[in-house]
């Protein structure tokens, strides 16, 4: 069995080591069946990278990119690699209000987007973006064709890509309004990918998948995991959980998953499978792996006896790509009650916070803030004043979440501290929507929760207090205030409660949102409407 890589210090070295290793392994394959190898993929990302060097991308050159699961995106990240440019990948969803922001943080010279897509024209809004903007940009579609150059008109690869050289640039909600730039080097990008290739021990024999954005920090992840170990992946581009399960089972998929909502979609597709076939999905499935909402246990439990299969779902963040991840290794209990062992170089500590705001260690089995370091932390917000805050005095990362470590020296997540919402694995600032909700005229008051969703980890509800002498306000009034705001569509509530009298409040005046997840936990939606809404929107995501 081919040794997997564990010690390169750049993407690009990673590549050619793979390239060296397993030149005619497969390395991507798409839904209409391109492929390519390892050794295919360098020398056109080479072509690609003279090509963007003919455009003015050179070493340290900004460029944003926001652009679909695909292999053209695939090879605009390694090009630009290749070149030692600065890149900030922005996952597609994204809107105006996000991009705009991003391209203007950054100071982009270059912004690549997929044009028409899926119905959304990013040519124009890019367009109208870079038109506003003082330091000047050009544009490139980067969906079916790529520019291409001589590979011999490019320097050497500059020396300077690992280390402490930033060369990526990715923005998280965090619990703030305007999005934070977390600043990260291939170094601590690649020590993330390979602590979780050391847990899930895949080897050149597996085929993976990526149906979930490549621009997510889960994107380095699983293709530093592909480079180590030597395994291929499918790429998905618009997730339809039927399609997806027949190209997974052409292409012999051993590892599917990336949240807790695809191993739902999956249990589900394998279950008409098994009643209209009489066999599995997927026939060759080892795994489910992914990460970034919680996972109930029901779901490992339902996953392993009907499929056959575990799930190892991990954690991770946008400041700290993989913190802990499940292994194959662990046993039924680890697996369903935890969020893995912290992955290879990451140190986990627990503090539990006194009344009196003093810290101090959390035994093991005692709930307290998760707190990180290791090389796979990031270098810092592109807002300094943020660092300030976020690290402690032993400059480990604040997560945020509260946590236990068990004796045997897995992790359980068990709440946050932070007031953010985990939809599908992204981080919804509350208050970014309850200030848009605050200017319609017909609330009075509104707060934003999140509450428990099979599907989706959580679901983003907006519970109103009426303004006034004004009469409820309507779903269909709450999305097109969001939506006219600019907020991204994943933002928008997927349920509104009209909260009967004044929202409760303490002797300062805050809302308490505790009772009202209390209230609205395990309270069925009201209205038919908007229970209807609801299944629409779940169909399209």
């Amino acid at each position: 069995m081919t040794q997997p890589i564990y010690d390169a210090w750049t993407f690009w070295d990673l590549l050619n080591r793979r390239v060296a290793a397993t030149p005619d392994r497969m390395m991507l394959v798409d839904e209409a069946g391109r492929s390519l190898t390892f050794a295919e993929f360098r020398d056109q990302a080479e072509r690609v990278a003279a090509g963007l060097l003919a455009m003015g991308v050179t070493e340290g050159t900004p460029v944003t990119w926001v652009l679909p699961t695909r292999i053209e995106t695939v090879l605009t990240s390694f090009a630009l690699s290749r070149l030692g440019a600065v890149q900030n990948p922005i996952i597609h969803i994204y809107r105006r209000r996000e991009v705009e922001f991003c391209i203007r943080q950054t100071r982009a010279e270059l912004v690549v987007h997929p044009g028409v897509w899926n119905g959304f024209d990013y040519g124009s809004m890019v367009d109208e973006i870079v038109a506003g903007l003082h330091h000047g940009a050009r544009t490139l579609t980067g969906y079916d064709d790529l520019p291409e150059g001589d590979p011999a008109t490019l320097a050497p690869v500059p020396e300077s890509g690992g280390g402490d050289t930033v060369r990526w640039l990715y923005y998280t909600s965090g619990t703030t309004s305007d999005p934070k730039g977390v600043k990260h080097t291939d170094a601590s990008l690649i020590a993330g990918g390979v602590g979780l290739a050391r847990a899930l021990d895949m080897s050149g024999d597996d085929v993976g998948s990526i149906a979930f954005p490549y621009a997510h920090i889960g994107g380095p992840d699983y293709m530093v995991t592909m480079l180590a170990a030597g395994f291929g992946a499918v790429l998905v581009e618009r997730f339809n959980p039927a399609e997806a399960v027949m190209t997974y089972a052409r292409h012999g998929v051993t590892m599917a998953g990336g949240s807790t909502a695809f191993y739902q979609m999956f249990l589900d597709e394998d279950r008409k499978s098994r009643e209209s076939t009489g066999g599995p999905a997927m026939p060759a499935l080892r795994v489910l792996s992914g990460g970034g909402a919680p996972k109930p246990p029901e779901i490992y439990f339902r996953v392993k006896e009907q499929m056959g299969v575990p799930v190892a779902h991990g954690y991770g963040m946008t400041e700290c790509p993989m913190i802990s991840q499940g292994s194959p290794r662990d046993n039924d209990h680890q697996l369903a009650y935890t969020d893995g062992r912290p992955v290879h170089g990451c140190d986990v500590s627990i503090v539990a916070m006194a009344a009196d705001g003093g810290e101090a260690p959390a035994p093991a089995g005692v709930q307290g803030e998760v707190r990180v370091s290791g090389p796979m932390l990031f270098s810092g917000y592109t807002d300094p004043t943020l660092d300030r805050t976020a690290f402690d005095a032993r400059g480990r990362f604040r997560t945020g979440d509260l946590g236990v470590l068990s004796p045997d020296g897995h992790l359980t997540l068990t709440g946050r501290v932070k007031d953010i919402i985990i939809r599908k694995g992204e981080n919804i600032s509350a208050k970014e929507i309850e200030d848009v909700l605050y200017a319609h005229e017909k609330v009075g008051s509104v707060a934003v929760i999140g509450l428990t969703d099979r599907t989706r980890g959580e679901r983003v509800c907006a519970v109103v207090e009426t303004a006034p002498d004004s009469d409820d306000l309507t779903f269909e009034e709450m999305v097109e205030a969001c939506l006219a705001a600019g907020l991204a569509r994943q933002k928008v509530p997927e349920q509104l409660e009209i909260h009967p009298g004044p929202l409760p409040r303490n002797a300062t005046l805050k809302i308490l949102k505790h009772k009202l997840r209390e209230v609205y936990e395990t309270r069925r939606p009201v209205f038919l409407e908007r229970r209807e809404i609801y299944v629409a929107r779940q169909e399209e995501d």
